[in-house]
């Protein structure tokens, strides 16, 4: 039978407490590359919404343009119609 030295315990107590350091080392090197994966990720989905948002941006202010241009002829379209009726009714009232 053996009988264990105090310095015998500390070794092996040791021992276990490097390898319980050791695993929570290399799961918080897993962690970290996790996060820094995610991190990448993000920063990409980041530049790809603000290109579509710059892209949808651009199609909006195109979009009010032609709604602008769109009302002006219709403007002048009614105007042009209100003179014609106008003067029909000169002609139809002269009858």
């Amino acid at each position: 039978m053996s009988v264990k030295t105090p310095s015998d315990v500390e070794t092996q107590g040791s021992g276990t407490d490097f390898i319980s350091l050791e695993e929570k080392i290399y799961r918080t090197i897993e962690m970290l590359k996790s996060a820094r994966e995610a991190k990448a990720n993000a920063e990409r989905d980041v530049v790809r919404l603000r290109e579509t948002l710059e892209t949808r941006e651009e199609e909006m202010d195109s979009l009010k343009s032609e709604l602008i241009e769109l009302k002006r002829d219709r403007e002048e379209v009614k105007s042009r119609v209100e003179k014609m009726l106008s003067q029909i009714d000169t002609l139809v009232g002269d009858e």
